[in-house]
């Protein structure tokens, strides 16, 4: 093996949580797609060329739930599938390449979040800024970005290249939003929510956008409706994703506890806390920064959990997950609408 390959070890996404049991039910079929998208990423990262191709590989062959492969894999089953096509493999290699493009994209944020925030690890990982330096990451996280688009572009259709572009240019939006909130005294939960729908719940759709338009049978309609089922979805994984940076621990989320926090990231249990603990109303979260900002972090955790912010905000995000699910078409082929339901509730999953 390769020093490229040898970084670490693929997680199979059939033993991550709940979505063995989507693995399961999917069928050979599914799971087949899903690992030739899992051998394409670790291709595609792998030929870029040294020293970025080590990074790059790096960051893919971490692991992850492929939650986003999975949605475009799943879209287009509910879409019809490849199978009408006049050329089946050629079908099949432009559903692993949209997969593998809204992956590469996805890592190519989580590289560029961790330069923004100083992160030193991810997926229990060292970052690539940890390792390598903020320059090498920002490349990495760059050349992740192109080989994406470079691996769309080859299914020679602008419709799902726009799709894609539309998440990307989302996710930038979303990330300025959150530095301009940095620290803020006040921000109100709608915009918060629509923080998240930029910055994750966008690329979720995008997935199920793409899956619906590389299906032998996908229509504009299905597309809408895949669609927002998974923004919704998306919108969902964020504010459980925020839960558990208050929550922690660190062997389960792979970052120390409060490190949203710690950055200046104003969460939703942070904000309703705020609207239960007058305290917390007046909080700086500059004061975290400098001497002890780990403890004053763990402290602060401890106290948003005091006020039962994080089972409100649990809620909220159970709330949105089950309209995900009523969103969805009442007729899929297959049950992929039982399986796209399993999807939700593995979002759910991540907080238990």
């Amino acid at each position: 093996m390769s020093a490229v390959h040898s970084t670490a070890a693929s997680v199979p996404v059939q033993e991550v949580d709940g979505l063995d049991a989507i693995m399961r039910r999917g069928g050979n079929g599914l799971r087949r797609r899903m690992e030739r998208t899992e051998r394409h990423l670790e291709r595609v990262t792998a030929h870029a060329g040294t020293p970025l191709a080590l990074h790059a590989n790096a960051t893919v062959v971490a692991g992850g739930k492929r939650l986003r492969p999975l949605l475009v894999v799943l879209a287009a089953e509910s879409a019809g599938g490849v199978g009408g096509q006049s050329n089946h493999a050629d079908g099949e290699e432009r559903l692993v390449r949209a997969a593998v493009a809204v992956e590469l994209v996805h890592s190519a944020t989580l590289v560029h979040d961790d330069v923004i925030d100083g992160a030193l690890l991810r997926r229990g990982h060292p970052t690539v800024a940890a390792v390598a330096g903020r320059q090498m990451a920002v490349a990495t996280g760059d050349l992740l970005f192109s080989r994406a688009f470079a691996e769309l572009a080859r299914n020679d259709d602008v419709a799902q290249l726009r799709a894609l572009s539309d998440a990307s240019s989302a996710l930038a939006e979303g990330e300025l939003l959150q530095r301009e909130d940095a620290y803020a005294s006040h921000v109100p939960v709608a915009r918060y929510l629509r923080r998240c729908e930029l910055k994750t719940a966008a690329l979720f759709e995008a997935a199920c956008r793409l899956g619906a338009l590389t299906a032998a049978q996908g229509s504009a309609a299905l597309a809408d409706a895949l669609g927002a089922f998974a923004r919704r979805i998306g919108l969902a994984f964020q504010m459980l994703d925020d839960v558990l940076d208050v929550s922690g621990p660190v062997e389960r989320t792979g970052k120390s506890r409060g490190t949203d926090l710690l950055d200046g990231t104003v969460t939703l249990p942070f904000i309703l806390a705020r609207e239960r603990d007058p305290e917390l109303a007046a909080f700086d979260l500059a004061s975290l920064r400098g001497v002890g900002g780990a403890e004053k972090t763990e402290a602060l955790c401890e106290r948003i959990a005091a006020t039962g912010a994080l089972d409100e905000a649990r809620e909220r995000a159970l709330a949105v997950v089950a309209e995900a699910k009523e969103a969805l078409p009442a007729i899929l082929p297959d049950g992929r609408s039982a399986l796209l339901g399993l999807v939700a509730d593995a979002v759910v999953e991540r907080y238990r």
